[in-house]
């Protein structure tokens, strides 16, 4: 599709994934052992025949392009194939940032005027699913569309969360709502978008909104040849730490309909924690491993149920870790147990803790953040032997032994380091 440009939108902040977004930009974020989240956008790029993608970043930005790097791991470098990377241009302070998607896209329309094109495809770098763009090209240049979403059916109570399109008999749009209290539909954008280069030039220079789903495509929807693409796979987004590890969960169950081998999923390989020299697996004659993901490189002496282990995960005897996520380099003592846990890179737990136990009290800082019984545990943090640990608990990154006021974390508590020790704000990982 050489008449196809994409941009990537990969600057949010992810406050919802709490400490796993606190020092990476959300599309950056882990998953699945060996992937990044926006290595499924890239990928489905790729598979779809794009050759010219921009990727807009903003937010803690740098663990985003150390793992795009030159675009070679999913086929982006040479003469006909080029990725770059495209931050805020106009200054460092907080208020010059991006106001919004439409306004990131405004910034950079330089950078789509260097190639001949006809249509830009706009695509999220926080969604886990699997799409070939070129079937969504086809319906929008088979109707001449201004605009065309893609769209899927999602359950009417979670309408609310999403744009909602009201459409015709040729799945032309005639309403649209944004997040609405009170949905009429639950066709759900997806947040993905092609416009025809005439139409977007004219609807961002003319309309000064901030936002695509609030201000661009309401209008469009009024004025414009709109229509709703209607895709029926899977599509995840993962915006919340409950979504999340749900996701990643889901890569153990073959009805799920997740797939990154089949999808061709390229991970990063070359990249620091990732497959690259590691070695196989070791899992001792005593260890037992059930229904789950054990990436290059873990020793595995204790027990792992129904979990995800990303590379270099040291589980030592006697450990059990059940339903949770293991991210790179972590070691779990012996005899310690975890119970849907989320760990975060680097993270130490000492013999016998004890995490993810007790009542599912809400988090007392954020009572929304955590559902499930879900622990969440930052980067390089070092839990104290013995600890015990209840549910809905947040552990900040860095945080060491000392800064535990007891060996008992209560559920629903939040522990962040001492503010007199300083970790890095933003680390190439």
């Amino acid at each position: 599709m050489k008449k196809i440009i994409a941009l990537i939108l990969a600057g949010g902040e992810g406050s919802r994934l709490s400490v796993l977004a606190q020092a990476r930009a959300k599309p950056a974020v882990p998953f699945g052992g060996i992937y990044r989240i926006i290595d499924f956008t890239l990928s489905n790029a790729a598979n779809s025949g794009i050759h010219h993608i921009g990727v807009l970043t903003q937010y803690k930005p740098l663990s985003l392009m150390e793992h795009i790097g030159n675009g070679e791991a999913w086929g982006f470098f040479g003469r006909t194939r080029r990725i770059k990377i495209l931050p805020p241009r106009t200054g460092k302070e907080d208020s010059d940032w991006y106001k919004g998607t439409a306004d990131a896209v405004r910034q950079n329309l330089d950078f789509l005027d260097s190639y001949e094109y006809d249509a830009v495809l706009i695509l999220s770098g926080d969604h886990i699913y699997h799409m070939n763009y070129s079937d969504m090209v086809k319906f929008h240049r088979d109707r001449d569309a201004d605009l065309t979403i893609a769209t899927m059916r999602v359950p009417i109570e979670d309408a609310q969360h999403f744009g909602i399109a009201q459409v015709d008999h040729h799945y032309r749009i005639i309403d649209w709502e944004e997040k609405p209290k009170k949905p009429r539909s639950n066709l759900a954008s997806m947040g993905i978008y092609i416009f025809s280069r005439d139409f977007l030039h004219k609807a961002i220079t003319k309309n000064a909104g901030t936002d695509f789903g609030k201000h661009i495509i309401p209008d469009a929807c009024q004025n414009a040849r709109t229509y709703a693409f209607p895709f029926s796979g899977y599509w995840r987004d993962v915006g919340t730490l409950k979504s999340y590890w749900q996701t990643n969960l889901d890569l153990l169950s073959p009805e799920a309909g997740i797939d990154p081998g089949k999808w061709k999923i390229y991970p990063n390989l070359d990249e620091k924690h990732r497959i690259g020299d590691r070695p196989p697996t070791f899992v001792s004659s005593n260890a037992t491993v059930q229904n789950s993901l054990i990436s290059h490189g873990c020793v595995i002496e204790g027990n792992v149920i129904n979990s995800i282990l990303s590379p270099g995960v040291y589980v030592q005897r006697d450990t059990v870790i059940k339903d949770s996520i293991i991210m790179s380099g972590c070691e779990i003592g012996e005899g310690a147990r975890l119970e849907r846990v989320i760990l975060d890179k680097e993270v130490n737990i000492g013999e016998g803790a004890r995490i993810g136990e007790g009542e599912a009290v809400p988090n007392e800082e954020k009572p929304h953040l955590l559902e499930a019984g879900l622990t969440v545990i930052g980067k390089h943090a070092h839990i104290p032997r013995k600890a015990h640990i209840g549910k809905h608990c947040v552990i900040f990154p860095y945080v060491k032994i000392n800064d535990f006021p007891a060996p008992i974390l209560p559920s629903g508590a939040t522990l962040k380091k001492n503010k007199e020790t300083k970790e890095p704000a933003e680390e190439v990982e």
